[in-house]
Parts: structure tokens; sequence; C-alpha cells
């Protein structure tokens, strides 16, 4: 999924707050396991796990760093756009470079997470796609330096 889609929402109850909490400490703990802390069959915890994925509530994914798999930059851009900004919003999150995109308050109309090969893509990206977008006005770029914490264990309300 490259964008956030719209779906209906789901109620969350304490059970399905107990596996999201299960799987965001480690996302390959088995479907068994997670039934004897949270008191289901395993058959009933698949069948939640596949209902949370379906509705967007959450996915399972292997998180990397870019840096250590080969790509020479990865960056945040700050993106300024005249117009709406949702149809810039998914423009930008057509890119195959593009893995994050917000619509911010602030200083910025979007933040934009990039991942690329060398410096000539990254500014290959900038110049040549990001910019290239109808509605982007301007851009500022953070180029990431050092990863020093990456989590998405927030746990649930």
């Amino acid at each position: 999924m490259t964008r956030k889609q719209e779906r209906p929402g789901i109620t969350l109850d304490e059970v399905s707050k107990a596996i999201i909490e299960e799987l965001q400490a480690d996302g390959r703990r088995s479907y068994a396991a997670i039934g004897k802390v949270v008191g289901l069959s395993e058959a009933a915890v698949r069948q939640r796990v596949q209902r949370l994925i379906e509705s967007g509530v959450m996915q399972i994914v292997a998180v990397t760093d870019p840096l250590q798999l080969g790509f020479a930059r990865q960056a945040m851009i700050g993106v300024n756009v005249d117009g709406p900004l949702e149809s810039v919003g998914d423009a930008l999150a057509d890119l195959e470079e593009v893995d994050y995109v917000v619509i911010t308050a602030g200083r910025y109309d979007l933040l934009v997470e990039v991942v690329a090969e060398t410096d000539d893509h990254l500014l290959e990206l900038i110049s040549g796609k990001i910019r290239e977008v109808e509605g982007v006005v301007s851009t500022e770029t953070f180029m990431y330096l050092k990863l020093r914490k990456q989590t998405y264990s927030w746990g649930v309300r």
C-alpha cells in the first residue's frame, strides 16, 4: 500500500489491543504464543490479525535501515505547495523512492521521506521528479547522516 487508503474504522477491544502490542514487540511471534497471552485460540488470533490488517489498523513488515542496505542517501524533504495538498501528496506518494508522506501544520505543507542510491539519484529525484509535480512551490532537504532511533512499539490507547 503506497498511501493510506480510506477504510471504515473498526472498534478495538482490549483483546485486539493486546494482540497489537504483542506484534509490536515481535512481529514474528506465533499466533499460538499470542493466543496464550490474550486467552484466544490460534485460529481466533489469526482471524483477528487478518481483520486488523484488512482494516488498515496495522501492517506487519520488516523495518530496515536503508543506509545499511546500500542506499547512500535517506532524506526528509519539506515541501511547500500552492493548491490542494492532498493531490500533491498523492502524486509524491506515487514516486518509487518515496516511503513516507504526511500533510503537516507549520513551516512545510508536506514532509516527504525518500531513499536514494547515490547523491546523483537524490538530485534527480528532487529536481527531476519532486519539484516537477504540479503545485510544488519549494523544497528543503534534510539529509540523514546516521539513524539513532526508529521504533514502532508505542503501544495502543
